[in-house]
């Protein structure tokens, strides 16, 4: 029996718990369905989860409480481009940026929340220390957040070993890159628009019209740029994904399931079989919480081309040095390149 249904959104409803099992024709089915949602709209639902993969309402909740924080411990975790006094310019909280598209807060948190002060090197931003609330201003908030981030990266394994059997290659080929990774656990919150923030720079438009209805964004259509993306939503709905005819998919929030998604190094690195998809967030007139999980390597996997036929050939690189360049490019991280000088040109990957 197939283990995909798909209901009137096209988004595809995978139910994965074989791939968390050994070799069966169960596993073989699924692996296929995964490469099947991956190659084509570019994203799924994940549901039928292990018991321990901890997606359930009252887990989001948990995490959640970073919000309830009042504004002065929230500003002690803000990221140096907000706050010029604070040590930390790649982990932190982003506060809602006016003029803008996108509108929302939240915290990036490194691997150190799970894994301690041994992943931290404070002589490159992206492996810096995570600033956190304490554990008397969010009582056990930490050890279910690292919990959680434990979790997700299990579950983040997993599906790149799914898709390296649907590749053809060994199913450890990408755990070496990710050993010792930099994955983020991002918590967002989408405010209501105010009709001040709706205020946009002309050729930046914030409104949208889709199934007869206009809405303004939250978050400006993109496509993630690293590898696989696993996000909770929280029950309210704006999540959308463009198809291939261009329309916009909603993406409904399923009690008990993850989303995932695929981001543009991973396109690339196997040659176009699996397809990063561009999405957005619209409003929908009322609060919004998500919790996306950024599966990433180490700063510095070599991310080089795959033994895969037909795959157009491309300069190897460092996974650090193309993360560093991607975000600075979003608002967030403006002006901030000189923080962290590439590690390693094209020659000196080659070894000349």
């Amino acid at each position: 029996m197939s283990a995909v249904t798909r209901d009137r959104t096209g988004i595809p409803m995978l139910q994965v718990g074989p791939l968390f099992e050994g070799p069966s024709a169960e596993r073989s089915s699924v692996d296929r369905e995964v490469m099947a949602a991956a190659g084509s709209v570019g994203f799924a639902a994940i549901g039928g989860l292990p018991p321990d993969i901890p997606v359930d309402r009252t887990v989001r909740l948990e995490l959640l409480r970073i919000f309830s924080l009042p504004p002065s411990q929230i500003r002690r975790l803000w990221r140096q481009k907000f706050d010029p006094s604070q040590p930390n310019v790649y982990r932190g909280w982003f506060p809602t940026q006016s003029g803008d598209p996108t509108h929302k807060e939240g915290i990036d948190i490194g691997p150190d929340l799970a894994y301690g002060s041994a992943v931290v090197d404070g002589e490159d931003v992206l492996r810096e220390a995570t600033p956190l609330p304490s554990e008397s201003a969010l009582p056990g908030w930490r050890a279910a957040a690292a919990a959680y981030y434990r979790a997700l990266g299990r579950t983040a394994t997993v599906m790149m070993r799914s898709i390296a059997r649907g590749l053809g290659l060994d199913e450890h080929r990408f755990d070496t890159a990710f050993a010792g990774g930099i994955s983020t656990l991002r918590l967002i919150r989408y405010p209501v628009r105010s009709p001040e923030s709706l205020q946009l720079q002309e050729g930046d438009p914030v409104w949208v019209t889709g199934q007869g209805e206009r809405r303004y964004l939250v978050g400006r259509p993109h496509a993630d740029s690293g590898f696989l993306t696993l996000l909770a939503q929280d029950g309210v709905e704006g999540l959308q994904a463009r198809a291939a005819d261009g329309q916009w998919l909603d993406v409904p929030p399923r009690e008990g399931t993850l989303v995932m998604n695929f981001g543009r190094v991973l396109e690339r690195w196997t040659g176009g079989r699996i397809k990063a998809t561009e999405h957005r967030v619209v409003g929908a007139g009322r609060e919004r919480y998500s919790i996306p999980y950024f599966h990433e390597p180490r700063v510095d996997a070599l991310i080089a081309p795959l033994p895969l036929a037909g795959a157009e050939p491309f300069e190897a690189f460092l996974y650090g040095d193309h993360l560093w360049s991607s975000v600075t490019k979003f608002v967030e991280f403006r002006g901030m390149e000189h923080l962290r000088r590439p590690r390693g040109t094209g020659q000196q990957l080659r070894g000349g």
